[in-house]
């Protein structure tokens, strides 16, 4: 779908970070590796994105991005160049007035939050740091009053899938516009133990479906069978209708005004496909949960790897193996290519996470 250019690049400017998720993908560290892009390298790498047809929005991530004492100047240099910036900063001393302050005279408009849990207890214990909870709301409600477009990331795991539907009325009152759901690959620190049942990733996704009829822009994350649910809703279809984790999310929508719009879109991204990810010691991947390197910005030109490179030409075009490759929304949908890889080994094989699968 995105043959030219991808639609967001995100770039792991370190893996260092105060804390120790438990679904950490990273695996961070508490110092910065010296196999980190310097200045000049990632300037190098900025001036690479500057070639593609349609520059990409940049997402400064991590670890934790602010612990780089030059990713201001990074920010501003993308910004410059014509290059949207985005931050995905952690919630620590380090996100304070001045760090906000410096971010949007950088250019940054747009920052995420993440927020795992709607009351301390699963927000802290997926975190590891006590009191994190409470730093973390008020990070929100602080971001939104420096103005910028606040966007809170959640991860759906085994540990607060239940609690899915309470972290939604809590973002929406702090009057948050973008939620984005990430669905959980098993890399990095993140066990299999804490991934979930193709019934429950079924419920969750028909949750989020009738939450995105309440005004919050709705994205997900190696979950592209939510535009699947999307078609088979709008058909009258809801594989979830009797499922008990379903009726219960459902319960947090009581006493909220829907629109009569979805703010779901029937086509989107896939690993490779409108997404790149960049490494803190510039490794190319499809995606940050895909841990198959394609290539390198210090020897490899990004817009030629994203362009020539088979594998992502494969999944462009849905060449996949089993349920993926025969399905009828594949175009629309394409299944989780990171999760497919961490199960079989094979990128190209179907996503064990989709009930037409399982």
């Amino acid at each position: 779908m995105f043959d030219d250019f991808p639609i967001i690049a995100f770039w792991e400017t370190t893996q260092a970070c105060e804390l120790k998720c438990i679904h950490c993908r990273a695996s961070s560290i508490t110092q910065r590796s010296p196999e980190e892009l310097n200045t000049e390298e990632a300037k190098l790498f900025i001036d690479q994105l500057s070639g593609f047809s349609r520059k990409p929005v940049l997402v400064f991530t991590g670890g934790n991005p602010l612990i780089r004492e030059d990713i201001f100047d990074l920010i501003k240099y993308a910004h410059e160049k014509g290059i949207m910036p985005a931050l995905a900063p952690t919630v620590s001393a380090r996100l304070n007035d001045r760090a906000l302050e410096m971010a949007k005279a950088s250019g940054v408009r747009y920052i995420s939050i993440s927020l795992d849990g709607p009351e301390p207890a699963v927000h802290n214990a997926i975190r590891g740091v006590e009191g994190h909870f409470d730093q973390t709301v008020e990070t929100i409600k602080k971001a939104i009053s420096y103005g910028f477009e606040v966007q809170v990331n959640t991860a759906v795991m085994s540990l607060n899938k239940e609690r899915i539907g309470e972290i939604f009325s809590l973002i929406k009152d702090l009057g948050v516009r973008t939620w984005e759901v990430f669905f959980l690959v098993p890399v990095g620190r993140a066990f299999v133990n804490l991934d979930m049942e193709p019934r429950e990733y079924e419920a969750i996704c028909n949750f989020l479906y009738d939450a995105s009829f309440y005004d919050v822009n709705i994205r997900t994350v190696e979950c592209p069978f939510i535009r699947r649910v999307l078609l088979e809703r709008q058909k009258g279809i809801n594989r979830s209708a009797g499922d008990a984790l379903y009726l219960k999310l459902r319960k947090a929508l009581e006493g909220y005004t829907p629109s009569s719009k979805t703010t779901l879109s029937p086509y989107g991204t896939l690993d490779g496909d409108g997404i790149i990810f960049v490494a803190y010691n510039g490794d190319i991947y499809p995606s940050g949960l895909l841990n198959l390197p394609i290539g390198n910005v210090r020897n490899d030109n990004i817009v030629s790897v994203y362009r020539e490179t088979q594998l992502l030409k494969e999944f462009r075009l849905r060449n996949f193996k089993g349920k993926c490759g025969t399905c009828q929304y594949r175009y629309n949908c394409g299944g989780s290519r990171s999760r497919a890889f961490f199960y079989f080994r094979d990128p190209l094989q179907s996503d064990p996470a989709c009930i037409l699968v399982s």
